[in-house]
């Protein structure tokens, strides 16, 4: 009876953090829309300007804005939202070197806050969903902790918000989850930074709204596909070994 009563109680916290996640979704989309038409986003020129007046006002307020990105980047991540569009964000506003610096720590803060919730409030739930298909990792985490959390998070066996919750099941340590995660996801935010950080000088760069292949051809774009499919042949064999 307590089993039951406890796994319908996580389900419900996990219905509430859908709805708060739509709610925040949808209040963020009425407000753009309600200052912005669709043209606009697809006007290159409106763009462009809006880049140079948002360039301008981010060199004013680095501190605050670098603030609120970790602190939206937090949220983000206990809602359940995928690392991609963070670092690819962090890229083009703050270039690549801090981009990526501000999104690592921003997306492996908010996956250790999600953690904690998934150790203490989700661990039944977690366990009847993923336990007989990962169980496999129970052994390998017992032995290395930090080093087997490093290859976790570098190959990415699941996406990355179920990849949060995941090691609930495995009572890994605290800092391990944290300095593991923080390591383990800095090659591929740093690509995906880099790339963001190419569409923001192709932006510049160009008058006119480039075509595909321009895009490809743009040095800053292509430098970093390339560091990605080099990342998933690495992936592709150390998948192959763990």
């Amino acid at each position: 009876m307590k089993i039951k009563k406890s796994l319908l109680n996580q389900k419900n916290i996990k219905v509430a953090v859908g709805l708060v996640y739509l709610i925040i979704v949808s209040l963020f989309l009425y407000v753009i829309f309600l200052k912005f038409d669709y043209e606009d986003f697809t006007n290159y020129k409106f763009i462009q300007a809006n880049r140079d007046y948002f360039a301008s006002f981010k060199e004013k307020n680095i501190l605050l804005i670098s603030l609120l990105l970790i602190f939206f980047t937090i949220i983000w991540v206990i809602l359940l939202g995928v690392g991609t569009p963070v670092a690819l964000i962090s890229g083009f506003v703050f270039g690549k070197w801090y981009g990526a610096f501000l999104a690592v720590v921003s997306l492996s803060i908010g996956a250790s806050i999600l953690y904690i919730i998934g150790v203490y409030f989700l661990k039944n739930l977690i366990k009847e969903i993923f336990f007989e298909k990962f169980k496999y990792l129970e052994k390998k985490f017992k032995k290395r902790e930090l080093l087997v959390m490093i290859i976790f998070r570098i190959i990415g066996i699941v996406p990355f918000f179920i990849g949060n919750i995941l090691p609930a099941l495995f009572n890994i340590k605290l800092r391990n989850y944290f300095l593991g995660t923080l390591i383990g996801i800095t090659p591929s935010v740093f690509i995906i930074a880099s790339l963001g950080n190419g569409f923001d000088s192709l932006f510049s760069s160009k008058e006119q709204m480039p075509n595909l292949i321009e895009i490809i051809k743009f040095p800053e774009i292509y430098f970093p596909l390339i560091g990605f499919f080099f990342l998933l042949t690495t992936v592709f064999f150390i998948k192959k070994k763990f």
